[in-house]
């Protein structure tokens, strides 16, 4: 397991003793046994969590396939690769590891097999078999859907996403990808709401209106009087609400996202509901 590093350059494999308690905490979870693998990174790059009570984070990439180095075996399957990093180790891991990439590292694979514990810092590599995987899995992927459109995924959010007139503009409709028959499912719930436009863009403005409209009004934007933001009417409120996404799911389920037109600091609303019920919620999202 590589320490945390204080000087601006590659950490080294020193755990400082302020380490030792996560570290050992997460190292039990792990096999001893060391491995030196090859592996094939996701369309995602590290993330972060903060671990309870420190300074530490959980830092994690998303794996595809991987293999030993010394086995032509290869495990086609998604599996995080994980460690602990300060901020400065994370922003490291972020700058050198890409994603959509073939990399070598030593790593301990976890005791129930769904997580590998990374060990050292993650090096290009390289072998014939992954790198076809890897251009496999680049490859676009998209689906054409009678009478909405061509959905392209998006491989980062894994869901389906395209570009659809609504009213007199557009909006971006998604849902996500899944089996076979939800997604058909979901794309009924789009055809639902495309087929009486007009209707359900009212409903769920005025939906947000009716719940949202007082809290904006008793909302300040600072303490001085001149930062105080203007009280608004219920017609200045939905002018101002842009409509940029429309997501659906396949029990009928439905989220439209607006842009707020800078009601609330640059926050987006968002409204969900289903085609049975109606809009049920709608709050402000940071």
């Amino acid at each position: 397991m590589f320490g945390l590093f204080k000087k601006k350059e590659a950490p080294k494999p020193e755990p400082p003793a302020t380490r030792e308690d996560p570290l050992q905490k997460l190292s039990a979870q792990f096999s001893p046994e060391e491995l030196s693998i090859l592996a094939v990174t996701g369309p995602a790059g590290f993330s972060g969590s903060r671990m309870d009570n420190s300074e530490l984070y959980l830092a994690s990439i998303g794996l595809t396939a991987w293999m030993e180095e010394d086995s032509p075996d290869i495990h086609r399957e998604e599996i995080p690769l994980v460690t602990l990093a300060d901020e400065t180790l994370l922003s490291f891991l972020r700058q050198r590891t890409y994603p959509d990439f073939l990399i070598k590292c030593h790593a301990r694979r976890s005791l129930d097999g769904r997580r590998l514990l990374l060990l050292d810092l993650p090096q290009p590599g390289f072998d014939p078999d992954l790198k076809a995987i890897l251009e496999e899995q680049k490859k676009p992927e998209s689906v054409f859907v009678e009478g909405l459109g061509t959905f392209v995924l998006n491989r980062r959010v894994k869901w389906f996403e395209a570009e659809v007139d609504w009213l007199e503009g557009k909006v971006r409709l998604n849902y996500d990808q899944g089996p076979e028959e939800q997604m058909r499912a979901a794309q009924e719930t789009a055809r639902a709401l495309m087929t009486d436009q007009a209707g359900w863009d009212e409903k769920v403005r005025s939906y947000a209106a009716d719940h949202l409209l007082e809290p904006v009004n008793g909302c300040s934007a600072g303490d001085g009087e001149e930062d105080s933001l203007q009280e608004l009417s219920r017609e200045d409120f939905l002018s101002r609400l842009e409509l940029d996404a429309i997501q659906v799911n396949g029990d009928g389920g439905f989220e439209f996202w607006f842009n707020d037109g800078e009601l609330l600091w640059d926050d987006a609303i968002r409204v969900s509901g289903t085609l049975s019920d109606g809009p049920t919620a709608a709050q402000m999202e940071g």
